[in-house]
């Protein structure tokens, strides 16, 4: 199996790769950086570990420029587990958070394989998405749902709040179906998921001839919604020179395409939606404030999973039907010690995790019940006390066994000076030779 693992820090990288390399079945190449990766990966690759916090370009970035093309599993660290969540919307299957044991991103990287083994063997058959009908209830959720149908009576804007994953889409389809527009589309455009120069003629279109492939004149997502809802999902992302472009909209009722000057009539009822701190996002110059409380007449926050966790076990009982029609998995059901864990797991990533978590769990089952071990979740806790030192020791003492405890040639292996391995030595009280 060949395996490529993205780390800009020097010390994880080649922890990892000597690590790896005692596993006979797996072929390691390393990466110092994302845009190195991408110049040199090819279809040969069979997996990739990747780091998220990089230089130049960061784990998400990566994730997107790979475009679903190789399976990932993202390494983070609790400063950036929020980014990691992120990556789990992309396509990403599973994530582990720093510090780690090598034992944990081998287990991980084997799960990965029996996963895509199996999926290769099965139809696929797509899941029917929700009719906009909630699985689950619970007094968090009732609550927001009274307020979010009081809203739907109204043409006001809602601007939908909450962690990511917690389902603000569904909400925004509730909004529509409660309100006068029902019979109109709903049309959601995600701002983060689409490149910033397609972005302008993704949302107003675009005349024949306005750039070099336009060999036809396009409806933009404000003119398709005409008489219905348009959804605007991670609003903060949108980008700054935009922002005035989409408050003249909202002001005047008007567009006009790339490449064209007729202004186009639309009546759409706008619901954008959130998980930044979009105040602080003003603060910094990187949103408008007078866009903001355009959008923000009907503030609603959406309260995480955890805060809902009477849905937990209904919604991954349903996800599990689901998957197993998908995969023609033979029927399923959760043990005890699983449903605990499901219901006491602090779910980061709200129920997009407990989607990715019970899918995983449904294909690597050897039985007809899910266990424990089969949701894998300990290597996502990020209470854990298990430090990466010990990996570092390991790293440290096998390169100097290969040189003989030769300091300075161990140092430049390990790309450090003589005097922070003098340092590493003592810490770790490794005996040299």
């Amino acid at each position: 199996m060949n395996i490529a693992i993205v780390e800009d820090d020097i010390n994880m990288r080649k922890s990892l790769e000597f690590a790896l390399a005692e596993y006979s079945e797996f072929s390691v190449q390393t990466y110092k950086s994302a845009i190195d990766a991408l110049k040199k990966i090819d279809s040969s690759v069979d997996l990739i570990v990747t780091d998220i916090n990089m230089p130049m370009m960061d784990g998400i970035e990566f994730i997107k420029e790979l475009d679903g093309r190789y399976d990932i599993i993202v390494i983070t660290g609790n400063a950036t587990l929020n980014r990691a969540i992120e990556s789990v919307r992309l396509g990403v299957k599973d994530f582990l958070t720093k510090p780690f044991e090598v034992d944990t991103l081998v287990d991980a990287i084997k799960r990965q394989v029996k996963i895509s083994k199996k999926i290769k063997t099965t139809s696929k058959n797509q899941i029917k998405k929700a009719d906009g009908d909630f699985i689950a209830t619970s007094p968090a959720l009732e609550k927001v749902l009274k307020l979010s149908k009081k809203a739907a009576r109204t043409d006001a804007s809602v601007l939908l709040m909450g962690e990511s994953g917690v389902g603000k889409e569904l909400f925004a389809n509730f909004v529509h179906k409660n309100s006068p527009r029902l019979k109109g589309k709903f049309v959601a455009i995600n701002m983060a998921a689409i490149p910033e120069n397609l972005l302008e003629s993704e949302l107003f279109g675009y005349e024949k001839g306005a750039f070099t492939d336009a060999t036809t004149s396009k409806k933009g997502h404000f003119e398709i919604a005409h008489g219905g809802t348009l959804f605007l999902d991670e609003i903060a992302d949108m980008p700054i020179n935009l922002q005035a472009k989409l408050l003249r909209v909202l002001q005047e009722r008007v567009i006009t395409r790339v490449g064209g000057t007729k202004e186009i009539e639309i009546d759409v009822r706008i619901v954008s939606a959130t998980n930044a701190n979009i105040h602080e996002s003003i603060e910094k110059g990187e949103f408008r404030e007078d866009l903001y409380y355009r959008l923000n007449t009907i503030p609603v926050h959406i309260p995480p999973l955890r805060e809902r966790r009477e849905e937990i076990e209904p919604i991954a009982n349903h996800i599990l039907k689901d998957v197993c029609k998908k995969y023609e998995l033979d029927e399923l059901e959760f043990s005890n010690e699983a449903l605990n864990e499901l219901n006491s797991y602090k779910w980061p990533g709200n129920i997009r995790e407990l989607i990715s978590v019970v899918e995983r769990a449904a294909i690597l089952s050897d039985n007809n019940v899910i266990s424990l071990d089969d949701l894998f979740l300990d290597s996502r806790n990020t209470n854990k006390t298990k430090s990466i030192d010990s990996m570092e020791k390991e790293l440290i003492k096998e390169v100097l066994q290969s040189v003989q405890s030769d300091k300075v040639e161990a140092a430049k292996i390990l790309g450090m000076s003589k005097t922070v391995l003098n340092k590493k030595i003592e810490k770790y009280n490794i005996e040299v030779m």
